[in-house]
């Protein structure tokens, strides 16, 4: 497996794999886009398009030239990073694919001196707030918002001179 970078050549593949990726989350909480049409798993070449045009950056996880998974990441102060769309196809899950994308934003943050990452999660998502639980993430504030169906669990990780999963 390999990460590398993506880039405009890479919209399709992105959008796919972020819209995929999500769209098991998408049923399980009952997201369609009536009531969430900024959900991942409508995701489209336009929204992948105006991420990279806003400076966010986007790398795809590859096995013997497939895409397994994408993670974003933005960088909207010197100090501080966003994970974003971190998407891993269902058929790939649980082999690791998606700590090794995690990993890759921790070492790109590490090496820009970014000292904190910030994701924001479904709160009813218990079993994902576990997960970024065990690569490291602490849990902070939840909130509501009056245009989302669920609660938003924002967690962070404190990145160090050492910090890999």
């Amino acid at each position: 497996m390999k990460i590398r970078d993506a880039t405009h050549d890479d919209l399709a593949t992105l959008a796919m794999l972020v819209s995929e990726s999500n769209k098991d989350v998408a049923a399980r909480f009952g997201l369609h886009a009536g009531n969430c049409p900024k959900h991942p798993s409508f995701c489209t070449d336009a929204w992948i398009a105006a991420d990279l045009a806003r400076g966010e950056r986007y790398y795809i996880l590859e096995a013997d030239g497939r895409p397994l998974g994408c993670v974003a990441f933005e960088r909207p102060r010197p100090d501080l990073a966003y994970l974003n769309r971190l998407s891993v196809l269902p058929a790939y899950r649980r082999a690791g694919a998606g700590a090794r994308l995690v990993d890759h934003i921790i070492r790109l943050a590490r090496d820009a001196g970014i000292r904190t990452i910030s994701i924001g999660v479904i709160g009813e998502h218990l079993e994902l707030q576990a997960w970024y639980a065990r690569l490291g993430f602490q849990p902070g504030d939840i909130q509501h918002f009056p245009h989302l169906p669920f609660s938003v669990r924002y967690m962070s990780y404190t990145v160090t001179t050492s910090s890999t999963l």
